[in-house]
């Protein structure tokens, strides 16, 4: 962080790791380099329990919401990784995790589009058909709902993902990233609608923070 060429540093991590050191070394850090930017991506991918067992997330929901307070209490800003499309998961659920995500208070949100890559376990779920892959207007359906319950001001770092050539299986629709996102743009502009258009703050305090 002394280098001047450092602007700032991005970690992505889990939430199961930021023991009490860690979080001590980020509040001193983020205390001495002040002109200096530190965020912590945190992978949630799914709010339900279930789903997380299948793709062995290895931790509770109840780690992550504890984790997000400890990181707003030292003031540093916070950003989820929700992938869309996992197996067992409709489309209610996905934008149910995001829906949470809307009141939690965390600072930005990365939208992953689930792949299908050689060589993992997921792959004998693809070829054995027992979960649907989304088509590339389905994803765009979702994702478009997912935008319209997150806060304004709430940012957005990805909209979908790119998965190596060499080794994805499915959906092949996603290499045409540009395609991708200009067809979102186009269909969100067709229906009049934009992030946060029924985004609600009932649910949470001053804070932004989850009223359980």
């Amino acid at each position: 962080m002394d280098e001047p060429a450092v602007v700032g540093i991005s970690i992505a991590t889990r939430p199961d790791c930021l023991g009490d050191d860690v979080l001590s070394l980020l509040d001193r850090l983020n205390k001495t380099y002040r002109d200096k930017f530190i965020w912590i991506e945190l992978g949630l991918q799914t709010i339900h329990e279930h789903t997380a067992a299948l793709i062995r997330r290895g931790y509770p929901l109840s780690v992550f919401e504890q984790t997000v307070i400890r990181l707003r209490g030292i003031s540093i800003p916070v950003i989820s990784h929700v992938i869309i499309g996992l197996p067992g998961e409709d489309r209610s659920m996905m934008i149910d995790t995001c829906r949470y995500l809307s009141t939690i208070g965390i600072d930005g949100i990365k939208l992953q589009l689930l792949h299908v890559l050689k060589n993992t376990d997921l792959v004998e779920f693809y070829t054995k058909k027992t979960f649907d892959i989304l088509d590339m207007m389905a994803y765009i359906d979702i994702i478009i709902s997912c935008l319209e319950v997150l806060p304004p001001d709430m940012v957005i770092h990805r909209l979908t993902g790119d998965g190596p050539r060499d080794l994805l299986l499915a959906p092949l629709w996603s290499l045409d990233k540009r395609r991708v996102l200009n067809t979102l743009h186009q269909e969100m502009r067709r229906r009049g609608t934009w992030q946060s258009r029924v985004f609600s703050r009932a649910n949470t305090n001053p804070k932004g923070e989850l009223l359980l």
